[in-house]
């Protein structure tokens, strides 16, 4: 819906440029204000330490320019400015954050704000082999607070390391998810926790992590808006046998259903009426592509 993007256009941009006052000019990077802490942008509640707070303001300084950027296209506004500052902040973030000794951007989630933003391709197997190395020290549980555990799952899978994420996932002590199942929780806690009346028990500071079982797990994501034109690109993580996932749009619902059973992969899923789908199905040699219109399809 445009509409959205017209109405807050003005103070997105506003927001961006106010963000700027915080921003070192001759390194482009964005500082901490040490006043007060609420009125920060950086991490909060992790299991065991924050990752440095210039780098989680970067980081936000490059993600809203880059929305702004993108909103600045589809409104058919002159953008440039948010542009070179993301292009800016990009290069900032990466001549400022990474240690070529280690390969590493830090740990604390700060390797997952690399990845997310993208890093250079020359670095690239090497903050991957430092994130999985984040990932060793903590016994394969989650080492970020509520803007790391965001993007966490989603990297680990785009990085090759989707048994990572699905094992981290599945952790039943803290920190993790799971231990919030044993303790009988159906909601998501403030904190990982939670005890002696510590926080809320129904809260959503770690719940947008969980947007990996959609859209990695059962692979839906939208190539169009509304779901116009959709993907299918489910994520197969070992010991996984089965997925099964119903979304509803203005079109009718999509439905995606895999199941595993030693070497026979099958996938089946509904397009409704009006869209169509790029479908993913996992083999032996990586995926099969198909491009399909509305109806039931089993692969």
């Amino acid at each position: 819906d445009r509409r959205i993007l017209e109405e807050n256009y003005e103070a997105m941009k506003k927001h961006v440029l106010w963000m700027l006052t915080w921003v070192n000019p001759k390194t482009g990077i964005m500082l901490s204000q040490e006043t007060d802490q609420w009125l920060n942008l950086g991490e909060w509640i992790p299991p065991r330490a924050l990752p440095r707070t210039d780098l989680v303001h970067t980081f936000f300084l490059w993600y809203c320019s880059d929305i702004v950027a993108k909103v600045s296209e589809i409104l058919g506004e002159d953008g440039s400015e948010f542009v070179a500052l993301r292009d800016k902040t990009y290069d900032a973030f990466h001549k400022e954050f990474y240690d070529e000794k280690t390969g590493s951007y830090g740990n604390y989630g700060s390797n997952i704000f690399a990845l997310q933003i993208g890093v250079p391709a020359e670095r690239h197997d090497k903050v991957v082999a430092a994130l999985r190395a984040n990932f060793t020290e903590t016994n394969d549980h989650i080492d970020s607070g509520i803007i790391g555990t965001r993007y966490v799952f989603e990297i680990l899978c785009a990085n090759g390391l989707e048994d990572l994420a699905y094992k981290i996932m599945n952790q039943r002590d803290l920190p993790s998810f799971g231990y919030w199942v044993e303790q009988g929780s159906t909601t998501t806690w403030e904190n990982w926790e939670g005890t002696g009346g510590s926080g809320s028990h129904n809260h959503p500071m770690f719940g947008s992590g969980l947007s990996w079982f959609y859209r990695d797990l059962a692979g839906l994501r939208p190539t169009a808006p509304g779901f116009k034109s959709f993907q299918i690109k489910p994520v197969t993580p070992e010991g996984l046998d089965w997925v099964e996932y119903t979304h509803n749009t203005t079109y009718g619902e999509i439905e995606i259903r895999w199941e595993r059973k030693g070497d026979a992969f099958t996938l089946d899923c509904t397009v409704p009426v009006g869209t169509t789908a790029t479908v993913y199905v996992p083999s032996k040699d990586g995926y099969e592509v198909h491009e399909v219109k509305s109806g039931k399809y089993s692969f």
